[in-house]
């Protein structure tokens, strides 16, 4: 019988003393039990002697009494906010809080152990351990999990319209990347990814960024093996405006408040045309140098004029060639691409969208009938029209991630 792992919650906490409550009670309810919670509250030591920021450091100290009063379940605390042990310099911020909690978990757990990454503002179903835990029970050549998510709307009609709009832009990339079958097709939450301690060993663990950590984390974990993006269990993160991070969903919801989505586009499907006809001529630039339609954005990236002749002289074989190009031209590079193509197109975003759910209609019958029911007119100002939308992509976008699911 297969040995049950223990899994290792993970829990960066900065500013949630009003979120610890709930969690800690969606926790407590989970039905696989075999778990121990690893939290690091932080902030600078800095913001201790700063007014305006004094406040975040008394609601650590508030999160901090919280989680030695839990007696539910095993807890280890690091603390990162008291000012004798505070941040100091630049190893700070939410990606060294994950660093810290993933790293404490890889050497508390064995290697068939799980780590699971959290967020304090996040809900869990009942069922998340137990389901992660069979995923990877049944996949064990899978080296992580980047599980589905879909963020509950609240009473604050703001918010919904911000979250609403950042999770079409979120799904609209994350569909036409699935339709295109390209390796980075995962979408990057902290709140909702998870992989075995031996993995996290074998990739050198979490990079500490200062935004961004989940992407890179995941990316790293593609690079090294099979990532599951279905899960029947989904995360439902929180919406709310937040600026503790330089991007991600917190800071996109406060500059789309303010009319701004220029850094969170609708890019148009014709541009994941291009990647995927460039990932399609790898094989053919193993043998001699061809024009790809991101050539020119490579070079400039790159600032190099000659692309190939190095990989073909470290890689002997074709197969390793190939693997070596979709390293090199990974999700980062595939989201500078995007970006560098949609300079001048900002101004089109219901134009785009509309093309999109048009060209996504074409692919498939049930979200052809779905889109007739919910979508109509695109109105990006529409409050009603952003709820269908969210709406007829996220089952799309569900409906993709488990065909695409390996055995």
């Amino acid at each position: 019988m297969m040995q049950e792992p223990k899994l290792f919650l993970c829990l960066p906490v900065l500013n949630e003393s009003a979120n610890i409550p709930s969690l800690f009670e969606g926790i407590s309810k989970q039905s696989y039990q075999k778990f121990e919670l690893i939290v690091c509250v932080n902030q600078p030591e800095a913001w201790w002697n700063d007014p305006e920021k004094r406040n975040i450091c008394l609601d650590n100290q508030k999160s901090i009494a919280l989680i030695q009063k839990e007696n539910r379940f095993p807890i280890t605390l690091i603390d990162k906010s008291s000012k004798e042990n505070a941040w100091q310099g630049k190893q700070k911020g939410v990606g060294w809080a994950r660093k810290l909690v993933m790293d404490k978990a890889s050497e508390l757990g064995q290697p068939s152990d799980l780590i699971v990454s959290i967020d304090a503002d996040s809900e869990y179903p009942a069922d998340y351990l137990a389901s992660v835990v069979s995923l990877f029970q049944n996949k064990p050549n899978c080296v992580g999990l980047a599980n589905p998510y879909y963020h509950r709307l609240t009473n604050d009609d703001d918010a919904n319209r911000a979250i609403l709009r950042y999770e079409i832009y979120m799904r609209n990339y994350a569909i036409n990347m699935l339709l295109i079958d390209n390796p980075y097709q995962f979408s990057a939450l902290g709140s909702a990814l998870a992989t075995p301690i031996s993995v996290y060993n074998r990739v050198g663990g979490m990079t500490p960024k200062a935004a961004g950590e989940d992407f890179y984390f995941l990316q790293k974990l593609r690079k090294f093996g099979d990532l599951e993006n279905w899960n029947s269990t989904k995360v439902f993160p929180a919406a709310r405006f937040s600026d503790r991070v330089n991007f991600g969903t917190g800071p996109a919801m406060i500059k789309g408040q303010a009319g701004d989505w220029s850094s969170y586009p609708i890019y148009p499907f014709q541009l994941f045309k291009k990647i995927k006809a460039t990932y399609d001529l790898f094989p053919e630039l193993f043998k001699s140098d061809v024009n790809t339609p991101m050539t020119h954005f490579l070079q400039n990236q790159l600032k190099k004029e000659v692309l190939w002749n190095s990989l073909r002289s470290n890689y002997k074989t074709q197969d390793q060639f190939v693997k070596a190009c979709r390293i090199l031209v990974d999700g980062l590079r595939i989201l500078q691409f995007l970006k560098s193509e949609s300079i001048n197109n900002k101004d089109d975003q219901s134009k785009h969208l509309t093309e999109n759910l048009l060209y996504f209609s074409t692919l498939d019958s049930e979200f052809s009938e779905q889109l007739k029911r919910d979508a109509g007119a695109i109105d990006l100002s529409s409050f009603s029209t952003l709820k269908k939308i969210r709406e007829t992509l996220s089952n799309f976008e569900y409906s993709l991630r488990k065909s695409k699911s390996k055995p």
